[in-house]
């Protein structure tokens, strides 16, 4: 942002610093209006460490395009220069240049400089951005969506879809007509604040009611301190903080005076911002240097565990900027540090990916035979920090997944964090470790340079830098220091754990047990199986040495068969994993969670009765609150309830002073909008079970009993480890060697004459050898309507049984209505209505509606079978096309293995290699549809292998060479089928 006489000239960072806080951005106006001191942003190590990466991506990219493409480069000038470097590139795009790299763009009111604008084929520029970032990031999108806007500004011919080129080397490619409103909405937004800002009397003032504040930068802080704002008190959100203001409650001292209720903030969440504002005006008024505490839940502090001599005090230091090779993995652990009970410090160090890895193995080696030494000890850590990392690196590098899971089932990993934030109240802004300490270190604070976990990375990465091209002695000097950090925060933990010991001493809080009841086993609460599957550890073991750089095609499909079997295994570990974190943590910590639904006032819609015909006693709850974004409550959902201890009879809690959660049903969900309410009901075994509790919030449903997916992949993947050490003839094992389609003939697919792709698909499809093909294409270029007129001539000429799957049932029967639309006889069209279907509806539909249980049947008036072509009285084919998701297909029962000629994948670039594995046994051949840019479906974790990849994003990663028979439907002119930027002799697909 600068001024240019009596306007204001905006950049699409200015719009990313507006949207993080408001206030802020208005008051760097009035510094430069001379109204108010400028206040300097601190320097922040990793920021600017994300920048110098963010330009090393941008060369790297560019380097790639100058190989390939002809490229204007622009400098950047100074503001005197920008109309004429916006001139200079305006003439550029009007002449028909191919590439531009960094081009002004200038209107009087904006200016920006695009990475990369790129004239495809067709001559309608697309803006290219590099983000070192790996998700597409809201900012992101709105800075290319404000380049696009500026040149359709220009009367020039734009692209309908914008990219960013993300660091890990993929593309994200997102609609114009989804990016653009959003942003114009935002920029007329800013340019009406500006607006007025230009025109007012003075300095805007804090607290301005039409300005939202963040409260946490460098402006906001000084303000906060100033006026004793409501921020200053830990744990208050956003919300709250308004609701307190409409109340008249505006500082954290009229909180720690107030009482009363208030509109929007639940009795429970009210008194603890009350006690927790008290604790640190305590704090204030006493100078000894220690936050003041209040122990408000004493029986939180049972769930520490006895003391043992082989306990551990454990913290990671981790750098989430570091990345190596091909930039798809980021983030390096770089030390597991750790402190026994004696005061032994050990650490096991990384500085790559494979160190990593053999870190990993050590340290679970390490606590595998030391609890064979103390059965009874526990690993003992502040925040979540330490468990998340343990589960993505056993699933990044695929070792020791089940020693982690021994951890957590048998209750050996002990967070601090959540004991703390539910027995105590401390005053102080933060419940970080840091602000802890001076409650019990004593005289034994923090001393060393390295003071906080971003000074650590630096120094770290600063050790690294010395040790490989500058003074090693000085790196290993440095690295000493980092070391010392480590062994510092795990020593902290030792003595918090102490602390909280006598605290819990102090309050008679220590029982005989102090364990108590331990908390319910997540794995075995959802019936996930325990180990892994045989035939996974005896696919796995046939590349076990094998480095995963250095595998052959088929080295890799064995390792992704071994994964995709237990892909749901894993799948439903993290859930189960994620919503027991819940229980153990403050629900601020988990409340913007997607799904989740923060309850703020309840009330009894109905009491405790026993209804007509049931047997237990239930009652109806309103429930009103705050919903998570990106959330929805919908009727007929089943949420978890969650409730505070001590948790009402029937309900599954952690232990003594945890929580405890049930599955609820929703029978009626209201308005999603600024005040969401639901009514559930609550079930209790007998009248003496009856209670007055409320639940503090709900959670997301567990996910859907994968079998018999898993068993369907098992059972296929004991096929493959049959056939080794050849390699089995499968269209799903094809698909995962990335192998050009296996054809009888041994020729190529049949070629596109005259832009006929149906023709020449069914020839390939009639030609396959229990193998695959693909055909894939941007949106808009007719894959369904070639693969639904592929299934009518298939299902009417040839007599084939061909099944159709989908991620969802609507995917499917949009290939279902298409291919009757073809020409298909709707009587032999058959699928079972989804779930909650009513009769009437299933009626509507033009296919057979088919009663579960009756799918063999419905396939078995099919008599063509296996390719032939059977015939009704008259000598016609008779054929049949089965709608269902992958469960269907997976199951024996419904649809008999190899039964199929043909299976048809709609959507696949959205659907997993995993789940197209446990549909495809069911037919002899697979068709897979879709683009392959698409974000594949959501998975809850990571996996050894990429299995949670879709199928077609797995033939195209990477530019990897596409099978040679891959058939397309018809692009545009010109196009490249993966829509590559730059596009080349060189590219895999070119001619396809």
């Amino acid at each position: 942002m600068y001024l240019d006489d009596d306007r204001v000239v905006t950049s699409p960072s200015d719009l990313t610093t507006w949207a993080a806080c408001e206030w802020s951005f208005l008051r760097r106006l009035d510094a430069k209006l001379g109204r108010v001191e400028a206040v300097a942003d601190p320097s922040d190590d990793m920021l600017d460490r994300t920048a110098r990466l963010g330009d090393a991506h941008e060369l790297r990219y560019l380097e790639a395009l100058r190989a390939t493409r002809d490229v204007v480069e622009f400098e950047r000038p100074a503001p005197s220069g920008h109309a004429a470097a916006a001139e200079e590139a305006r003439l550029a795009m009007a002449s028909g240049a191919d590439v531009l790299f960094q081009a002004t763009f200038f209107d009087g009111s904006f200016i920006g400089f695009s990475d990369f604008v790129v004239r495809p084929e067709s001559g309608a520029y697309g803006v290219y951005d590099t983000k070192p970032a790996r998700p597409a990031k809201i900012p992101a999108l709105l800075q290319v969506a404000a380049y696009t806007d500026q040149i359709r500004a220009l009367d020039l011919p734009s692209a309908d879809t914008v990219r960013l080129m993300l660091g890990d080397g993929s593309e994200s490619v997102h609609d114009v007509a989804d990016v653009l409103p959003v942003y114009r909405v935002q920029r007329d937004r800013l340019r009406a604040a500006l607006a007025e800002r230009l025109t007012a009397d003075g300095p805007l003032a804090w607290g301005d009611p039409g300005v939202t504040a963040c409260g946490r930068c460098t402006a906001c802080q000084a303000q906060v301190d100033e006026h004793r704002d409501l921020v200053l008190v830990a744990g208050l959100r956003g919300e709250q903080r308004q609701r307190l203001h409409l109340a008249g409650v505006a500082t954290i001292d009229d909180l720690a005076d107030s009482s009363g209720p208030v509109v929007g903030i639940g009795a429970t969440a009210l008194a603890r911002l009350r006690g927790q504002a008290r604790v640190q005006l305590a704090t204030e008024h006493d100078h000894t240097g220690a936050p003041a505490i209040e122990v408000v839940d004493a029986d939180a502090l049972r769930t520490i565990p006895r003391p043992d001599a082989g306990d551990v005090f454990f913290d990671f230091e981790g750098d989430p900027l570091y990345t190596e090779g091909d930039g798809r993995a980021w983030g390096l652990d770089y030390l597991f540090g750790l402190i026994e009970a004696d005061g032994t410090f050990r650490a096991f160090w990384a500085h790559d990916f494979a160190g990593e890895r053999q870190a990993l193995v050590d340290f679970l080696d390490y606590l595998a035979e030391r609890r064979r030494r103390f059965p009874d000890l526990h690993v003992y850590h502040y925040a979540s920090y330490e468990r998340s990392p343990l589960l993505s690196l056993a699933a990044r590098h695929g070792v020791g997944e089940d020693a982690v899971d021994d951890l957590l089932r048998d209750g050996v990993l002990v967070d601090l964090y959540p004991i703390v934030r539910q027995a105590l109240l401390v005053g102080s802004h933060s419940y970080s470790l840091k602000k802890l300490e001076p409650l019990y270190m004593g005289d034994d604070l923090r001393q060393s340079d390295v003071t906080t976990a971003t000074a650590s990375i630096t120094m770290y990465v600063d050790a690294i830098a010395e040790r490989t091209a500058g003074d090693p002695e000085r790196g290993d000097r440095m690295l000493d220091e980092v070391r010392d950090y480590n062994e510092y925060d795990c020593r902290s933990t030792l003595r918090l754990r102490d602390w909280l010991l006598e605290l819990a001493d102090r309050h008679g809080t220590r029982a005989d047990d102090p364990d108590g009841p331990t908390a319910p086993d997540p794995i075995e609460l959802a019936r996930v199986p325990r180990e892994p599957n045989p035939v996974a550890v005896g696919l796995a073991a046939h590349v076990a040495d094998v480095d995963p750089l250095e595998r052959t095609p088929d080295q890799t499909a064995i390792a992704l068969a071994a994964s995709a079997i237990d892909y749901h295994r894993r799948e439903a570990k993290t859930f189960w994993q994620e919503h027991f974190d819940r229980l153990r943590n403050p629900v601020d910590d988990w409340a913007d969670t997607r799904d989740v639904f923060v309850v703020e006032t309840a009330s009894v819609e109905r009491e405790w009765q026993k209804l007509p015909r049931a047997r237990k006693l239930s009652r109806e709850v309103r429930l009103r609150g705050r919903l998570a974004p990106g959330s929805r409550l919908t009727e007929g959902g089943a949420p978890y309830a969650v409730y505070d201890a001590p948790v009402p009879p029937g309900v599954a809690s952690l232990g003594p002073g945890r929580r405890g959660a049930v599955g609820a049903p929703v029978v009626e969900a209201g308005p999603n909008g600024a005040r969401p309410e639901v009514v559930m009901p609550e079930r209790v075994s007998g009248d003496d079970a009856r209670h007055d509790a409320f639940p503090v919030a709900l959670t997301p449903a567990a996910p859907p009993r994968a079998t018999p997916q898993p068993e369907a992949i098992a059972e296929w993947g004991g096929h493959v480890l049959d056939a080794l050490p050849e390699m089995l003839a499968d269209p799903a094992f094809d698909l995962l060697r990335r192998q050009p389609p296996r054809l009888r003939s041994g020729g190529g697919p049949a070629p596109v004459v005259g832009h006929d792709t149906v023709s020449a698909v069914v020839e390939t499809l009639l030609d396959l050898d229990r193998s695959y093909l693909a055909v894939q294409g941007p949106p808009g270029t007719g894959k369904t309507y070639v693969g639904s007129r592929v299934i009518a001539r298939l299902v009417r000429e040839h007599g084939w049984r061909v099944g159709v799957v989908g991620q969802s049932h609507a995917v499917v029967e949009n290939v279902l209505r298409a291919a009757i639309t073809a020409g298909v006889d709707p009587e032999r069209v058959g699928k079972v209505p989804k779930s909650g279907t009513t009769a009437e509806q299933a009626d509507e539909q033009p296919w057979r509606a088919l009663k579960s249980g009756g799918e063999a049947a419905f396939l078995a008036e099919a008599d063509g079978g296996a390719g032939g072509a059977g015939a009704d009285g008259g000598g016609q084919a008779v054929g049949a096309v089965f709608g269902a998701t992958a469960w269907g297909f997976a199951n024996a029962d419904k649809v008999a293995r190899a039964s199929l000629d043909l299976l048809v994948g709609d959507e696949a670039g959205q659907f997993s290699l995993a789940s197209t594995v446990a549909a495809s046994v069911a037919a002899t051949r697979l068709l897979l549809l879709g683009d392959p840019q698409q974000l594949p479906q959501v998975s809850q974790r990571s996996h050894p292998e990429p299995v949670d990849e879709s199928a077609l994003g797995w033939l195209a990663d990477r530019h990897a060479v596409l099978p040679a028979a891959t058939a397309t439907s018809s692009p545009p002119p010109g196009a490249c089928i993966r829509r590559c930027a730059p596009r080349s002799a060189s590219c895999p697909t070119a001619g396809l």
